[in-house]
């Protein structure tokens, strides 16, 4: 087998992701997926970190944009990324794979407080850690969430797994003339406003030279692909 290109990795779900086909809720089909993909990657002795969004649940700004208060709209956001992380946590146990649940809201009857120095110790011992709860702060989406916990667990790469196969100039799923982009610096993420992540995610990423792979995540062995370095998606970086 291909060795790694990268030995610690932060891999970033977005919660319609895992909603699948269906547009919502938790699909069992990518959980399945996913578990079997990072089994995979696990295999290569490869430390993974993941983060989960929690779209397919709740956003927390659509809540706010029908007249609810920010603060507790973003709070059950990250309620919905606690439910996504446990799903995931489960389907990753049926598939063997030790697994720990990383709350930056504590909730100590199903979920570890998250402490930067403990989650380093999992993943050394070969555990898969999932990061729920965001950043534990309002305000801050989970792309934020994925690049400040990469740049304390000093991984080399965050992999966005989307439901499209990489960066466009507009959205591809409504026009289907829309460009793709091979390659991409953090500034033109930000002077473009191509929608990557967040403006507050990029320039996290940027100011400690984090680089991003974005990938269509129902393509089956992709994230293995882009952990051995092959060409895939949109890579996203310094140069």
């Amino acid at each position: 087998m291909t060795a790694s290109r990268y030995q610690r990795v932060v891999l970033k779900l977005s919660g319609e992701a895992l909603a699948g086909e269906q547009g919502y809720g938790i699909a069992h089909s990518m959980l399945t997926s996913v578990a079997e993909q990072v089994k995979e990657v696990q295999q290569l002795g490869v430390e993974m970190a993941l983060v989960v969004g929690g779209g397919n649940i709740w956003r927390g700004i659509s809540g706010s944009s029908q007249g609810m208060d920010r603060a507790t709209a973003d709070y059950m956001g990250m309620l919905a990324t606690v439910m996504n992380a446990l799903a995931l946590q489960d389907a990753l146990e049926q598939n063997n794979i030790q697994t720990r649940v990383l709350s930056a809201i504590e909730m100590r009857q199903i979920a570890e407080p998250y402490i930067r120095r403990r989650a380093i110790r999992h993943m050394e011992k070969g555990r898969i850690v999932i990061f729920a709860a965001g950043t534990g702060n309002p305000y801050f989406s989970t792309d934020t969430t994925a690049a400040l916990r990469a740049a304390e667990i000093e991984a080399e790469v965050i992999l966005m797994a989307k439901r499209v196969d990489g960066v466009y100039d507009c959205d591809p799923l409504k026009n289907p003339e829309a460009k793709k982009f091979e390659r991409l610096t953090y500034l033109d993420v930000l002077s473009k406003g191509l929608g990557v992540m967040d403006s507050t995610a990029a320039s996290l990423c940027m100011d400690n030279n984090i680089p991003l792979i974005v990938f269509n995540l129902n393509k089956n062995g992709n994230i293995l692909r882009a952990i051995k370095g092959e060409t895939i998606g949109t890579y996203v970086g310094r140069d």
